[in-house]
């Protein structure tokens, strides 16, 4: 019987072992994906409604509460599921230590710019 290179231990030695996260992450990305199938129809049924309307109308629709209220949910779980997704992409497929850590910094630096101009840009069209 041969031994193994992979057995736990030696797993655990190197950090491949297993990071007691996955559960967590994968619960987030279910419930991201639940709040993205509530809100994209809702996203698409607003946009339907304006089309064809001037800049004045849809500004107006866009910020009503309900309707801000629902493209600032869409505009945070879209940008949150997006990164979880990116983030299993990026660790399943960048080998590199250093590189990977860099590329899931910048990854999640331009998704909260990105995500607070979008929400900034609805709250904005609210508050006029």
């Amino acid at each position: 019987m041969s031994k193994s290179t992979s057995s736990p231990s030696l797993k655990t030695a190197r950090g491949l072992g297993s990071a007691k996260e996955g559960t967590d992450h994968w619960w987030m990305q279910r419930l991201s994906a639940i709040a993205m199938m509530i809100l994209a129809p809702l996203m698409i049924l607003l946009v339907i409604t304006l089309i064809g309307e001037d800049y004045a109308t849809a500004a107006t629709k866009i910020g009503s509460p309900f309707w801000g209220g629902v493209a600032i949910l869409f505009v945070c779980a879209s940008f949150y599921h997006a990164h979880l997704g990116l983030q299993v992409v990026i660790e399943d497929y960048i080998g590199n230590h250093a590189a990977r850590l860099a590329t899931l910094l910048v990854l999640r630096g331009v998704l909260i710019v990105l995500g607070l101009i979008a929400a900034l840009s609805v709250l904005r069209l609210m508050l006029a």
